[in-house]
C-alpha cells in the first residue's frame, strides 16, 4: 500500500501568534488571524493570557500558566510546523522565558511586538519582566515594532523628534534584534513616519496622519502582517513596507463599532484584492446591457459615455475598471470602444474616488449628457441632486491638472449638507455640461440609464 506525500511546493505557509485573546476581536490573537488570513497565511495560536475587553477599556486578564503556552506551540510546530511567529502580550516574566526556549527549539523568524499598556492605559505587561523581555527574547527576534512609549522604555531615549527615534532605534538594537522598527503614529504631526534600522542603515517608511478613531489593533495588525510576509518569505525590508501599506488602509477603513476606539479593518486589503474580478464582471455586464439597448444613444454626451466601478477602498485609479475608450453613438445605439479595464478611466474614476471618501457605498457612476428634463426625471425618482459651478472655479484649482473633480464634489456635498446622488455641472469655456450619476454596482446604474432611455422615447411617441 503506498503512502501519498505533501508537495513541499504546495505547502500553505503557517504563522503562529503567541498573545493574548482580545474579547472584542479587534485586537490580539484575534486581530493577528485576521491579518494573516488577508495574506494568504494560515494562522495558529497560543494563547499567553484571556482578557475581557471592548473598544473602551481592558476589564480583567487572566493569563496562562507558562507550561499551557509551551504545549501550544510544541503542538503545532511538531506537527503543522512554522514558518515564522510574533509575540503580543506575554504579561509576565515566566512566559517570556518559556517563549525565547520554543523560538531557539523551534527556530522560526520571530516578530516582537512589546506590548506594555492598553489604550485604556492598564498594563498588559508586568514591570519585573521588562528586563526578561530585553534580556531573552529581543535577542532572538527578527525584528522588534514598539511605538514611541514602549521605544523610550526599551531604550532609555526620551523620543521628541525623528532623530531621537533613530537614536532609541539603534539602542534597541544593540540588545540583539536584527532591525528595528520604531512606530510613528506618535511622534509627527502630519505624517506617520516609522523609523526602521536594519543592517546598520535607516529608513523612514511614511504615510499621511489620519484622523480616525478606529486605532485598536494597529500595533498587532502591523506585526501581524510582518509575520505573514515572512512567512511567505518575503525580504524584510518589504514586509515592513506591505505592513505599513495594510495598516494605513486598515484605518482608513476601520470599523465604526462600540463606543470607543473602533477597530482597525485588518481585512481592508484582502476586500480590495479580492473584489477585483467581480468588479470587472459587473462592468461588462453594464457595459453589454448598454449596448444591447439602442435608445441609450440619446443619453450619450458629446465626448462619451461610460460607466465606471471601483473595488471596496480603492485608493486611485488603477483600483477602478471602466470601458477602456468609452462608450460612442452608432446608427444601431452605442458601442464601446475598448474592454473594461482598470485604469483605463480619469474622469469617473476621479468622481467615485472623491464621492467614496464621504459615502463608501457609493463606488460605481455613469456620466449621461446634460438635460433639464433628465434631472427632473431623477429628481421624481427620488434621486438626491447636487450641483457645482465650473465658471466659480478658482484659478488656482483650474490650472492644476485633476483638482476640478474634488473641488466640484466638494462643492455639490456642501451645497446641500449631504452626499448626492447625481451631480452636474452646467458646463464652461471648453467643457461640456454633464451629469454623473452615483450608485453601488455598474449594471445598477446602466439598468437606470435604460429606463430613463425608455421613459423619455416613449414620451415623444
Amino acid at each position: 500500500m503506498s503512502m501519498t506525500t505533501k508537495n513541499t511546493e504546495d505547502k500553505v505557509p503557517v504563522a503562529i501568534t503567541i498573545a493574548g485573546s482580545d474579547s472584542s476581536g479587534g485586537a490580539g490573537i484575534q486581530a493577528d488571524i485576521k491579518t494573516f488570513a488577508s495574506l494568504g497565511v494560515f494562522g495558529v495560536t497560543a494563547v499567553t493570557a484571556v482578557t475581557a475587553q471592548n473598544t473602551v477599556g481592558v476589564f480583567c486578564i487572566e493569563r496562562l500558566k507558562p507550561e499551557i503556552v509551551l504545549e501550544q506551540i510544541k503542538a503545532v510546530a511538531e506537527d503543522i510546523g512554522i514558518d515564522a511567529g510574533k509575540t503580543g502580550m506575554l504579561y509576565s516574566d515566566e512566559v517570556i522565558k518559556t517563549i525565547s526556549e520554543a523560538v531557539s527549539e523551534y527556530r522560526f523568524p520571530l516578530v516582537v511586538d512589546p506590548v506594555m499598556v492598553a489604550k485604556s492605559r492598564v498594563p498588559l505587561l508586568k514591570p519585573q519582566a521588562l528586563r526578561t523581555l530585553k534580556e531573552y527574547l529581543l535577542p532572538k527576534a527578527t525584528v522588534v515594532t514598539p511605538n514611541k512609549f514602549e521605544a523610550e522604555r526599551l531604550s532609555g531615549v526620551k523620543i521628541r523628534r525623528l532623530d531621537d527615534a533613530e537614536n532609541a532605534a539603534k539602542r534597541i538594537s544593540e540588545l540583539g534584534p536584527r532591525a528595528v522598527v520604531v512606530k510613528g503614529g506618535h511622534i509627527h504631526e502630519k505624517e506617520a513616519i516609522d523609523i526602521v534600522y536594519y543592517e546598520g542603515q535607516f529608513r523612514r517608511f511614511q504615510t499621511p496622519r489620519l484622523s480616525s478613531k478606529t486605532t485598536h489593533g494597529t500595533g498587532c495588525v502591523f506585526s501581524a502582517a510582518i509575520t505573514a510576509c515572512l512567512a511567505r518569505k518575503m525580504p524584510l525590508i518589504t514586509a515592513i513596507e506591505k505592513a505599513k501599506e495594510i495598516v494605513w488602509l486598515g484605518i482608513k477603513y476601520g470599523l465604526n463599532i462600540g463606543k470607543g476606539h473602533g477597530p482597525v479593518n485588518s481585512i481592508a486589503l484582502f476586500y480590495r484584492e479580492s473584489s477585483r474580478y467581480q468588479v470587472l464582471i459587473n462592468v461588462d455586464k453594464a457595459k453589454n446591457l448598454l449596448e444591447s439597448s439602442p435608445e441609450v444613444s440619446a443619453l450619450v454626451p458629446e465626448v462619451g459615455m461610460n460607466v465606471a466601478m471601483a473595488v471596496p477602498y480603492a485608493g486611485n485609479i488603477t483600483e477602478v475598471a471602466a470601458i477602456d475608450g468609452r462608450l460612442v453613438k452608432t446608427f444601431k445605439g452605442v458601442k464601446a470602444a475598448g474592454n473594461v479595464k482598470f485604469g483605463c478611466s480619469s474622469h469617473l474614476a476621479k468622481y467615485i474616488l472623491e464621492v467614496s471618501k464621504y459615502d463608501k457605498r457609493k463606488t460605481a457612476a455613469i456620466n449621461l449628457k446634460f438635460s433639464e428634463h433628465i434631472l427632473k426625471i431623477l429628481e421624481d425618482r427620488g434621486m438626491v441632486i447636487s450641483f457645482f459651478d465650473r465658471k466659480r472655479e478658482p484659478q488656482k484649482i483650474k490650472i492644476v491638472e485633476g483638482k476640478t473633480i474634488p473641488w466640484g464634489v466638494e462643492k455639490a456635498i456642501k451645497r446641500i449638507g449631504k452626499v448626492p446622488d447625481v451631480i452636474f455641472h452646467r458646463g464652461d469655456v471648453g467643457k461640456e455640461p454633464m451629469i454623473v450619476v452615483f450608485g453601488e454596482q455598474a449594471y445598477n446604474l446602466a439598468d437606470l440609464t435604460v429606463q430613463l432611455a425608455k421613459e423619455i422615447k416613449n414620451e415623444y411617441e
